[in-house]
């Protein structure tokens, strides 16, 4: 069994940046994937970004260039660092990980455990 924790959401001005944080307990060895997905009200969850092993990332079109993933091994957790914030990012942000190495970053049901989501709010 793996836990997720996320951290560091908040209230935060257009053009401002926050830092994400997941906090991974547990069984963290078998994690191959770890990933952040958010969800708008009255949207469906959609993808923001992957991480496989700490080498590769992946990012959805509408974050690259302001959103950068990182993750530290020794800390068992994972980053999400939000430059540039636009209105349309308010969202639950959640972090998942995935515990198969055939996981693909960018399909949720491709993950095992999620966190409880922390609120991204930004205002115009």
């Amino acid at each position: 069994q793996v836990q997720l924790v996320e951290s560091g959401g908040g209230l935060v001005r257009a053009g401002e940046s926050v830092r994400l944080s997941c906090a991974a307990s547990g069984r963290t060895s078998t994690i191959w994937t770890m990933g952040w997905f958010r969800q708008a009200p009255g949207k469906e969850r959609e993808f923001v970004t992957s991480i496989r092993r700490g080498v590769s990332s992946d990012y959805a079109e509408s974050v690259k260039g302001r959103f950068t993933i990182s993750r530290d091994n020794a800390k068992n957790t994972m980053y999400l660092q939000m430059n540039s914030l636009k209105p349309e990012d308010t969202a639950v942000y959640y972090c998942g990980a995935s515990v198969n190495y055939r996981s693909r970053g960018s399909i949720s049901s491709d993950y095992d455990y999620w966190g409880q989501g922390t609120q991204v709010t930004v205002s115009s």
